[in-house]
Parts: structure tokens; sequence; C-alpha cells
């Protein structure tokens, strides 16, 4: 559980990794996620309005199983200006010598999931994200990639299960 008491809608994020081409399960390795609240702010930082300077809500590690799975408890990420809503990732694997970081990269959600969540009332003082109309209009989702698109399935009211499987080469 990443959300430290801050309050949202339930999302349990599942992320498999797998080693390509084969589509192995990548097992042990470090999924680094972390995310804004449900109203845009990222912990560790001063902000407009907000200082969250020394604090670590919604930042965590995991480490995958032998499926590849991590998985982390979470709330649905609110937004800020000029992005849509997401969250950020980083993969470390290991190889004979080292720890090494071998993805960093960001997942969205389905601009339908997303409206229907900012519609809640756990999310209605803030509303839609007035900014960014959506995946393909964000800067770095807008080359249209669907890879990095969350499967998300359950209830907006009660809570997601969001999950992504990340293609990685690891090393030998």
């Amino acid at each position: 559980d990443i959300t430290e008491g801050r309050p949202g809608l339930p999302l349990t994020l599942r992320m498999r990794l797998l080693n390509v081409p084969a589509c192995a399960p990548i097992s042990n390795a470090a999924v680094h996620v972390w995310h804004c609240d449900k109203d845009g702010v990222y912990s560790g930082y001063a902000q407009p309005g907000v200082d969250a300077t020394g604090e670590t809500f919604m930042r965590g590690i995991q480490r995958t199983g032998d499926d590849g799975v991590a998985e982390f408890s979470t709330i649905y990420p609110g937004w800020y200006p000029g992005r849509v809503t997401h969250i950020h990732f980083q993969i470390y694997l290991e190889n004979n010598t080292a720890v090494m970081a071998t993805a960093t990269s960001q997942l969205a959600f389905p601009d339908a999931i997303t409206t229907q969540v900012y519609a809640t009332s756990t999310y209605a003082n803030r509303g839609a994200n007035s900014t960014v109309a959506g995946v393909a209009r964000d800067a770095v989702f807008a080359d249209g990639s669907v890879l990095q698109i969350a499967a998300v399935t359950g209830d907006p009211s009660v809570g997601l299960l969001a999950t992504l499987d990340v293609g990685i080469t690891a090393p030998g």
C-alpha cells in the first residue's frame, strides 16, 4: 500500500515484466512506481500551494515474483496541468555484477475510465482535466502507442484493477 492514507478511489496496479522476444516472465526485478495524489500533488516536492517535500505518498518499490508480477495498492491518480492521468515506473534488473535501471516509462489510462472516475464524488472537487483532452493529446502518449495504456477493470465507484505487461530485453 503506497497511499500512506491519502484519499482516493482504490486502485490495484499489477505490472507483469516479460523478457522479449520469448515473453518469459522476469522474476526478482524491482519495479518502482510513483504518481500524484487525487488532487494532482506529488510527494517529495514543493508545488504551488502545497509543500510535500520530505513526504513519500504514492511512491513504492516491489519485486516481481516467479510470474513476473509486481502489485501495488494505491489510488487512481489525479491530474495536473498539461498532462493526462498517468503513473511513472522504472524497472531495475540485476545482471552478474550490478543492479541497473533498464526501463523508465509511464502508463496512462483509457480516457473513458478517467472520465468515469473524475465524475465520482471523490474527485468531483477538481473534476475532469481541463488542460489536456485525453491520452492522444498528451505530449508523452501522443505517438498513439497503445502499449502504455493499462487495461482497467472494476467499478469506478468502488475500485479498479489496472494491468500492464511491460516487455524488456533483459541483459544476459
